[in-house]
């Protein structure tokens, strides 16, 4: 049996735990083989590169981008890098081998970005190709470090090891992100070596103007379809659960088994990724099953994501979503009966590059959540000018999803379950599908509901 699999980063961080639980994962201490490990930046490491994923704080990329000193961000990160290195040493990382490997890439890199600075302020270029370049290569420092890291590790530890650098830093062919690929797997014996894989892959049509920073689930997708994998599975520091475990603590939260491609669809579309949704896209095609492990429990079987699962019994498997959004209504006393109204909306939204996760209309209004960004104000901005009335208003959204919820009393429980902890629901919506109704509430009210629902409609079960 072969399988790929994922380690994220917040697992990566605690390489010790990996190694025992994951590598060694067997009660009898053996190594199993015919496995590949496409690793991620250990925790921080992209923030620090890039910019935050959440807060927006800069890093390397950002003070390339705005001409600051970014030599000076490089020899923070260097370091940081080497206290990350440290900390390993007790589980086997060569602390020389390892400095001359990542101080030989940063200067490699530091470089190529000298090299960049000048052909911008030539002018004779494009700047946002040249940007877009910079961080490509700056991405794919983060994953060329951990993989390298594991691999020393595993060697020293007497575990045979690869290090399958997809960065293409030591080659100057002109590859597709799916050539680079089956050529770096074409000739290795998986069954004598564990393959450790950077999760940035580099390709002719960049990974991250794609995919931006979900190109670590790419390319284990990839990796996945191309060697024909039994199983993909993904090692995170949580179980996929019924709800967030960080928001309604984790004697409340309960693994969900099993689920189907679909459902995780909805939780990519309000950003709770089991993984990336153009990630999952191609092993749902290919018919290769999803596994989401916990690193810290080894011995639970996790959850299996797969093409063809309906739950036996009515009921919900997940409560997620999010209270990152905005709500806009657009109200005209003449819509009522005017044929395409909504499509000067949509066009609206498509000259911003906003989509919506969520519309609900009646006579004379039509109401969308969006993603509470930069772009979406600046398009609320431009339609306000273009509508007879919009109301904006800061919410939550809250999802009850389930593989087998098309029966009755679902949408009446979750309605009351927040009614009882008196949360008003602004806006409700539920597909033909049947297999996700959404509940938008005011933003105050986003945890209680997530706790309101987890306990009535998944503990109670």
């Amino acid at each position: 049996m072969l399988t790929v699999e994922k380690i994220g980063g917040t697992s990566m961080s605690q390489f010790g735990d990996c190694l025992k639980n994951i590598i060694k994962r067997n009660s009898k201490n053996k190594i199993m083989y015919n496995r590949i490990f496409v690793v991620s930046a250990y925790n921080n490491v992209t923030n620090w590169l890039l910019e935050h994923k959440k807060t927006g704080e800069p890093g390397i990329y950002t003070c390339f981008l705005k001409n600051n000193d970014y030599e000076l961000a490089f020899d923070n990160f260097h370091k940081k890098l080497l206290n990350i290195n440290k900390s390993l040493k007790h589980i086997g990382l060569n602390l020389t081998e390892a400095e001359n490997f990542i101080k030989n890439r940063i200067k490699r890199v530091k470089m190529y970005l000298y090299s960049m600075h000048h052909v911008i302020a030539s002018g004779y270029a494009e700047k946002n190709n040249i940007y877009l370049a910079a961080r490509e290569m700056l991405a794919s420092l983060g994953e060329a470090h951990s993989a390298w890291n594991s691999v020393n590790i595993l060697n020293n530890n007497n575990i045979n090891a690869t290090f399958i650098d997809l960065c293409g830093f030591n080659d100057n062919e002109s590859l597709t992100i799916d050539e680079r690929i089956c050529k770096a797997f074409s000739k290795i014996n998986f069954s004598e070596t564990l393959c450790i894989t950077t999760g940035y892959t580099k390709g002719i049509e960049g990974i991250m103007r794609v995919f931006d920073r979900g190109y670590s689930d790419i390319t284990f997708s990839k990796i996945a379809v191309a060697v024909k994998a039994d199983e993909a599975i993904i090692h995170k520091e949580y179980h996929l659960s019924s709800a967030d475990p960080n928001v309604v603590g984790i004697d409340k939260s309960v693994p969900v088994g099993k689920t189907n491609y679909i459902i995780a669809d909805q939780l990519a579309d309000i950003g709770m990724e089991a993984i990336h949704p153009r990630a999952a896209k191609p092993l749902e095609l290919a018919g290769i099953k999803i596994r989401i492990k916990n690193t810290f429990e080894p011995n639970h079987p996790g959850t299996i994501i797969s093409n063809d699962y309906t739950s036996p019994k009515p009921k919900i498997e997940i409560v997620s979503g999010t209270d990152k959004v905005i709500a806009f209504e657009v109200h005209d006393p003449l819509m009522i009966g005017e044929v395409g109204y909504d499509l000067k909306i949509m066009q609206i939204m498509q000259d911003h590059n906003v989509s919506y996760i969520f519309k609900s209309t009646n006579a004379n209004s039509i109401t969308m959540i969006i993603w509470d960004k930069h772009k979406a104000h600046a398009m609320l901005k431009k339609m306000k000018e273009e509508v007879y009335q919009l109301t904006i208003r800061p919410v939550a959204i809250v999802c009850v999803m389930g593989s087998n919820i098309a029966h009755p009393g679902f949408l009446y429980r979750g309605a009351k379950a927040l009614s009882d902890h008196n949360i008003n629901i602004e806006c409700v919506g539920q597909s033909l599908r049947q297999v996700n109704i959404q509940f938008v509430v005011p933003r105050l009210n986003y945890t209680d509901a997530i706790k309101a629902l987890n306990t009535e409609l998944c503990l109670n079960q």
